[in-house]
């Protein structure tokens, strides 16, 4: 068990390090460490997952930690993974925060953060570009996904203030809609049997 704990905490921490870009970012790497490799979820669980945790309070990474912890080793596991992915945050920030005027200065510092502002662009269309390829292509996943993109995109370039938070709830209505109306069609349709 102890084992497994700290397997988690080094998985975890080594995501941890790499958080340029939040919780978003580490999403493809988080996938990739226990959906490929260690195949400690299926491609469906960890999109169950990523809604899950994109719908609870908190960062994205920190509950997708917390809850693979718990799924592999219970509490302790969840103890484990989530200070493993917050620990190398800490430190980095910390460590940044004591020199960042001075640390600012230096042109390739300066240089390195806008690569990895490139690389954290990729790694979040990385994630979306990989649900979006194992998502169900079902009629109602396929609207709601083309409709959010495409308002996305309108919002930004005319520049209309709409948070990201609406549309997740207004997807949440539509599919609890969706959900009810075919439970009231699939009823009807088992009394008329």
């Amino acid at each position: 068990m102890l084992k497994k704990c700290l397997d988690l905490f080094l998985s975890f921490f080594k995501i941890g390090l790499f958080t340029f870009g939040g919780g978003y970012a580490m999403i493809s790497l988080i996938e990739n460490e226990f959906v490929e490799n260690k195949k400690a979820l299926d491609h469906d669980e960890f999109m169950n997952l990523v809604v899950i945790a994109e719908s609870t309070p908190g960062p994205i990474a920190i509950n997708s930690a917390t809850y693979i912890g718990y799924r592999s080793a219970g509490v302790l596991g969840s103890l484990f993974a989530t200070l493993g992915v917050c620990v190398p945050s800490f430190v980095i920030i910390y460590i940044i925060s004591m020199f960042f005027d001075k640390f600012m200065e230096f042109q390739i510092v300066a240089s390195a953060f806008s690569g990895i502002q490139v690389c954290v662009v990729y790694l979040i269309f990385s994630a979306g570009l990989k649900m979006l390829k194992k998502m169900k292509k079902k009629p109602l996943p396929i609207v709601l996904v083309s409709l959010t993109i495409t308002l996305m995109v309108l919002f930004s370039v005319f520049a209309v203030s709409f948070s990201t938070i609406y549309f997740i709830l207004i997807g949440a209505a539509v599919g609890l809609f969706s959900y009810l109306l075919n439970s009231v069609v699939n009823k009807s349709k088992e009394e008329k049997k």
